[in-house]
């Protein structure tokens, strides 16, 4: 059995971040998503909390045949023991799925395999641009599965301020 790890903030959870999912569960049995800046809500970069975004994920992912762990991981301002942290918070897992440098210099310091996956539409489906989106009442709705539709009736530019 083969378990993978990927992290992001998942601010909000969108088609990118399921189709890189999808990319993922063709080659491992179960995933740990770590959720980034879990200590971080209530912002503009980050108007989500760690719980509403394990909901999101959740609820995303509940059609799929793939066992998942949704893990919050808080923020630590030291790269050095960075990998550490994430494991300590994290059950086991055999190899880390990322395309951010710094992530996958970390975990290539700490020998762990490292896989990079294809970014699906990134032009649009990029956290910013859905959340600006979300504010202005731009189309959003398309961007994101049904279920986080649902999720983010908080009125997030109040939220956001």
């Amino acid at each position: 059995m083969t378990r993978g790890f990927y992290i992001g903030r998942f601010q909000p959870f969108h088609n990118g971040h399921l189709s890189m999912v999808e990319q993922i569960a063709e080659d491992v049995d179960e995933l740990v998503l770590g959720i980034g800046s879990a200590d971080d809500s209530h912002t503009v970069r980050n108007p989500f909390t760690a719980g509403e975004r394990i909901m999101m994920i959740t609820k995303s992912l509940v059609e799929y045949d793939l066992v998942t762990y949704a893990v919050p991981i808080e923020d630590l301002e030291r790269n050095s023991v960075w990998v550490s942290h994430v494991q300590s918070m994290s059950p086991d897992f055999e190899v880390a799925y990322s395309n951010n440098p710094l992530v996958i210099q970390l975990f290539r310091e700490a020998d762990i395999e490292i896989r990079q996956s294809p970014m699906f539409n990134r032009d649009v489906l990029e956290g910013t641009e859905v959340r600006e989106r979300m504010i202005t009442g731009g189309d959003w709705e398309t961007l994101v599965p049904e279920p986080v539709v649902e999720l983010s009736l908080i009125h997030i530019s109040e939220r956001a301020g």
